[in-house]
């Protein structure tokens, strides 16, 4: 075997390592008993260490030096696959594996915990949990930064976005917290001078809402022989390409917020399901980055299921599910509903006007917590603040402020910037898709999303990790990562 076909074999078995763990992390949150939390920690922090080791041996380095000398031998995938290769050793070598494991366990007892503490709007309940985990991140931090040079928040966001830097992310955010403010202004002054939405009165039966948000996936061609939708305390995707786990979360008195949220990460699972199967258990057979998957999730719930043309689909399937009629259930007040923009405090509830500043201030408050200078007892009073600044809207508790997600406890800091990057590539690939694919209007009225989907498979899915999120937007839309789409689709639709 040439060094580069020992490298495949590895990482074969450290993508069975990973994927198993992704199986495990979605049980804890679906089905496990509280009682397994123990010994499941025990188990996701193991494979967790034997996974590192696979990657941090003192042969990978050699190998990887010997392939690399030979690359001009190897087909534009195989050298991609190479670099992914690199990119994956640089993280794990840069902790060492107690560090990997201490982390792991952190995070498992810290995501139980936060269940409870949300639940009862508890911050002190949660604090000693979360401030072992923050520390141990920045432990983590700190050290990859040393050995790639780069800032402590670099370090974590390059694990979510490789190669992306916060000073990428500040040119974008900057420009989107100098437009949002004033343009949210603008459309609540124009919605509040039209009739306002009616909400259809429930209750809608718990099985309804599944079924219908199944009918929907079958008509996006997700494919249930390779995945499931369950029920969790926070709606995400998991599992691998060949076995998706998808949830979401359901109210007897709201279909919309399950709907939605079954629509959103249906974008997620349509990502990992046309991931390209010849590089399954490589690294370029993953998903570039969580940029581009927040995009398809964004792409399907936000640009896609509030359009005109998939409300007119869908609205005959909501009434039939619920035996919905009278004022509430007709499409003007469906669009009314859809299209509602106001200042919430629920992230994963808000609309896509209000959605970006929610995603800054997280954003400004993991880089504060990060560098030391926002300590955790004093969290609940900064995301106060900055609601207040952001939004014009203060939490009258944690449950509805601080406590609300599960990223932090679950050590993704990070993370949080990818959704916005995601909703602006989203706009970009939506924009494109409704000029490139001929009568596309039409056949999503019709219900009809397969040439749809096979635009986004073909220009995202099918790439894997063979090019960066710039590469993959130039290529399909001709434009890199940038917020000008994204501000006039919202011109578009909400003026």
């Amino acid at each position: 075997m040439t060094a580069y076909e020992k490298l495949v074999a590895r990482f074969k078995k450290k993508s069975a390592l990973s994927g198993a763990s992704a199986i495990l992390q979605w049980d804890s949150a679906v089905m496990m008993p509280d009682g397994g939390a123990d010994a499941r920690a025990e188990q996701l922090a193991t494979l967790g260490v034997m996974s590192h080791e696979l990657t941090t041996d003192s042969e990978v380095s050699d190998l990887l030096d010997t392939a690399e000398a030979n690359v001009a031998s190897l087909d534009a995938w195989q050298s991609a696959n190479l670099r992914e290769m690199r990119h994956g050793w640089r993280h794990a070598n840069a902790v060492d594996a107690e560090l990997v494991e201490a982390l792991s366990h952190a995070t498992s007892k810290c995501e139980m915990i936060w269940r409870t503490a949300r639940e009862e709007d508890d911050f002190q309940q949660l604090m000693p949990s979360l401030q072992e985990v923050v520390n141990l991140s920045k432990q983590m931090a700190a050290v990859k930064a040393e050995a790639f040079n780069i800032s402590p928040y670099d370090a974590l966001l390059d694990q979510f976005e490789p190669s992306c830097t916060s000073e990428t992310i500040d040119v974008l955010f900057d420009d989107l917290g100098d437009f949002l403010p004033s343009f949210l202004e603008e459309v609540i002054e124009r919605q509040g001078a039209g009739p306002s939405f009616q909400m259809p009165e429930g209750p809608f039966p718990i099985n309804a809402q599944k079924n219908l948000g199944q009918d929907f996936m079958k008509a996006l061609t997700f494919d249930f022989s390779r995945g499931r939708l369950d029920t969790s305390h926070h709606p995400f995707t998991g599992g691998i390409p060949d076995d998706v786990r998808l949830t979401t979360r359901y109210e007897d008195s709201d279909f919309t917020q399950s709907l939605m949220g079954t629509l959103h990460e249906t974008g997620h699972a349509l990502y990992e399901q046309n991931l390209p199967a010849k590089w399954r258990g490589q690294p370029v057979g993953d998903a570039r980055g969580m940029a581009l998957h927040e995009s398809q999730s964004l792409f399907v719930e936000m640009q896609l299921s509030r359009s005109p043309e998939f409300l007119s689909f869908a609205l005959p399937k909501i009434r039939g599910a619920f035996s919905g009629e009278g004022d509430s259930w007709t499409y003007d007040n469906f669009k009314r509903l859809y299209h509602n923009v106001e200042r919430g405090f629920i992230r994963v509830d808000a609309d896509e006007v209000t959605y970006p500043l929610h995603v800054i201030l997280r954003y400004r408050l993991e880089v504060a917590l990060l560098s030391g200078d926002l300590a955790i007892p004093d969290l609940p009073g900064a995301w106060n603040d900055g609601m207040q600044e952001l939004l014009g809207v203060r939490p009258p508790n944690n449950k509805l402020g601080c406590l609300q997600d599960i990223h932090w406890p679950g050590g993704a800091i990070g993370y949080f910037p990818t959704y916005t990057m995601g909703a602006l590539a989203a706009a970009q690939f939506y924009k494109k898709a409704m000029t490139a694919i001929p009568d596309v209007a039409q056949q999503i009225e019709a219900g009809d999303f397969s040439n749809l989907i096979k635009w986004l498979s073909k220009n995202v899915h099918e790439l894997g990790s063979l090019k960066s999120t710039d590469e993959v937007l130039e290529t399909a839309t001709g434009a890199k990562l940038g917020t000008e789409a994204f501000k006039e689709h919202l011109k578009k639709r909400y003026l």
